[in-house]
Formats: structure tokens, sequence, C-alpha cells
């Protein structure tokens, strides 16, 4: 795992002015809006650090740069609204989780990381790890390192200061049979979750690093969300999610239309979006486009990396532009901090986020971000919404559609043809 450099724990408020410093993104987007950059949230006040537990995490006071709702106005056309999201998040020897939040901090974007709670435990403390249905201190995924450990907790810690949403995705990432997540019941699940509450919450004892920054959140009320691993288990964990005051899940497979409840959570789930050269449509996550390309071979021939990368970045562009000139329906992108098939993968996202983050009319957000924005919203607004299909923009316009009484028809010279749509 890569070394890193550890905050004092004096110093989080210091920490808190540096952390909207931009950094430097890569590569050339294949296309790159020419508006003039949005506003910057206004930074949240500085407050005092008060240490939760042995210190691992701390009430900081409000997230900075989390920006407030606005309920639309009548005859507003919603923002198109794009959410890149990062399953098992952690930092490694790639670096790529710090890499990506430099790449948002150019591109005025913030994410979501959903991290593995066994990414806050070193090896060494396996077993205190009690999977259900598994013998203590398996996991599919691993454990970490002492050094990954304080690698991860200085990103977790600086992506939050930057707006972005630290989510869960859980801990020892089980799929299939056997004990899969999708044979766990809804008391294994809210088991699941408090351990991996609990390893976030105890890092420093767990890893001994008692003089490291705390993460600058409370862990309870920070995680309001998360992806199932596989996409599996979906039901029970809901079941379970509600009960603990979750307020959203992304587990499931939509097509690109506006997002409602769920078993009283807003289902903001990965979509199907164009796949270039194919008759049918592909999932917005980096792992499907590589199983439908090179099957389970994450390294497949080197010769077809670039064109696979190109043809996952252009088919997101696709699912992008048919929303943003269509029905506006939030854009929802799951991701891993992995280098399968050359990192052509990482590289697509990040055109694609070059590409679209500082278009004019365009937010993106966390899923944190995009739930407080619905639930700013008049009920009877996001009803309207759901009736458009995917792509499908109002036939009169975005004034009359989202109006409170019907707008008037435009008085035209008796000779003048109908306006086509």
């Amino acid at each position: 795992m890569a070394a890193t450099h550890r905050i004092a724990a004096g110093s989080l408020i210091a920490a808190m002015c540096a952390a909207s410093l931009a950094g430097c993104a890569t590569g050339t987007p294949p296309e790159r809006a020419t508006e003039p950059r949005k506003p910057k949230p206004a930074q949240a006040p500085k407050s005092a650090v008060r240490l939760i537990g042995d210190g691992s995490t701390a009430y900081t006071g409000a997230q900075p740069r989390l920006p407030r709702p606005e309920r639309l106005r009548p005859g507003q056309k919603p923002p198109q609204f794009v959410v890149f999201s990062w399953d098992g998040a952690g930092e490694d020897s790639q670096k790529l989780f710090s890499h990506f939040r430099k790449v948002a901090r150019e591109n005025d974007a913030t994410m979501t990381y959903f991290l593995s709670g066994v990414y806050m435990l070193p090896d060494g403390k396996r077993d205190l790890y009690r999977p259900p249905q598994h013998s203590p201190g398996r996991s599919d995924i691993g454990f970490n390192d002492r050094r990954g450990v304080a690698a991860t907790a200085e990103q977790l810690r600086l992506a939050w200061l930057e707006g972005n949403e630290i989510g869960t995705h859980f801990n020892g990432h089980f799929c299939g049979s056997g004990g899969g997540v999708g044979e766990w019941s809804v008391r294994e699940w809210k088991d699941e979750i408090a351990q991996a509450k609990h390893f976030v919450k105890t890092w420093k004892t767990n890893t001994g690093l008692k003089d490291a920054a705390p993460l600058p959140f409370d862990y309870d009320k920070e995680l309001i969300g998360a992806r199932t691993p596989c996409l599996e288990g979906r039901r029970n964990f809901m079941r379970a999610a509600r009960d603990l005051g979750f307020r959203y899940d992304t587990s499931g497979v939509n097509d690109q239309v506006w997002p409602g409840r769920k078993g009283g959570l807003w289902d903001l789930s990965l979509q199907l979006v164009p796949f270039p050269g194919h008759s049918y449509e592909q999932l917005s996550m980096d792992y499907n486009f590589m199983v439908n390309q090179s099957g389970t071979d994450t390294q497949g021939d080197p010769a077809k990396h670039e064109f696979w990368g190109d043809q996952m970045r252009d088919g997101l562009l696709m699912g992008f532009r048919r929303a943003y000139h269509g029905n506006r329906a939030p854009l929802i992108i799951g991701n891993h901090f992995e280098s399968w098939n050359g990192g052509t993968y990482m590289r697509a996202v990040e055109e694609v986020i070059e590409a679209v983050c500082t278009k004019e009319e365009v937010r993106c957000v966390s899923f944190r971000q995009l739930a407080d924005w619905l639930d700013a919203q008049d009920p009877r607004t996001l009803e309207k919404l759901r009736t458009l299909k995917v792509g499908e923009a109002p036939r009169q316009g975005w004034a009359s559609f989202l109006a409170d009484r019907p707008v008037p028809a435009r008085k035209e010279a008796p000779e003048a043809p109908a306006a086509r749509g």
C-alpha cells in the first residue's frame, strides 16, 4: 500500500482550509464545455473538533461545500445531475482515490465513495470481523495493512472536507451462493452494517495510529446510503436500511428515468446506457463494460484496451446526451479503483468527467446531494417528471410542462405553420 503523509489531529482545521485547493486533471476529453465555471459553494464556518470514541472520528460541524438544495420554480428546467460513485473506495499504491479527488476538484464535481469497512481493518486484526454465514476473519477482498489504513483514512478525510460523500460497500464482499449477500436475512444485514461502522469508528485502536487526524464526521450520521456487493441481496438490505435510517439505495438496475422511492428509500440505481456497436444497452458501471468486452479476464488483449475504454466513454456520453437534451433524468455511474484492461476504464471515466461536469446546467454531485435535492422538490413535480420516458423532452417545452397552470399559447400569424418539436 502507498505511504501517506499523516496530518496531526490538531491540524484538522488547517486541513479544512486547504481542502479546496485545485488539482490537475490529465487526458484530453472528447468534448469539453466552453461555458464559465459555476460558482463554488460557500465554505462552512470553522468549528472546534470534538473527538468521538477513541478519536477515529470527530464532530467538526457542518460539512463544507455542501450546497443548499433549492425547489424548482414553476416552469423551470431541471438541472442535469450526474453521480460518479466508487465501490470499495480505498487508497493503495495506484493512488487512484487521490487522483480522482484532484480530477473532481478540477471539474467542479463531488462524488460518492462507498468505503469497504475491512479497508479500515489491518490484517492482523482480521478475526474481529465476523461475517454473516462465514467464519471469523473471512473476506473475499482481503484486509488492509497499517500503512494502507492510514492512506485510506487521509483520503476519506480530505474527500469529505471537499464536499464528497462517504457511503459503505459493507465488508467482505461475498457474492453468489454459499453464504453470499443474496442469502442474508435482514438481521444479518444489520449486523454487517454495524460492523462496517465499527471498523470506521475504531481504526485508530486497531492500527495503533493514535496521533493521526480523525475522520471529520460522525459516521453514524454520515452514512445514509450504499451499494450492495455484485448488486445482490437488495431486498433484505433495503428493509434493514430503512430501519436504520438510510435515505437511498443504488443496488438495482433502472432505465434513465427520474427516480422515485422504493421501500421507503430513494431508488438511485445504476442505469442502462447505450453500448456502442451493439443493439442492446449496458449497465453504467466499469465492471459490466469489462465483462461484456473481455469476460472475467481483467487483463484482456492489450491491442483492444484503447477501443474498450473509448467504447465505455462513448456509451456514457451517449447516455448523458439523451438525458441532457431529453428528460433530464439524473445519470448514475458506478466505478471501481481498479486498473482492469490496462486502466482503460479509469481513463474513460476521467474523460467523461472532463466532458460533462463543467457544462451549463450540469451538476456532478454525490448521492447525498441528489437525495437532498429530491427531498426539496414538490412531490407533484417529481411525479410529473417521472412520466417522461428515456430521452423524452417535453413536447411543449419545460416552461409549459412544469408550470403551475398551462402557459398560454403564443400568438402566431394566421399563415404561420405549426412549430415542430
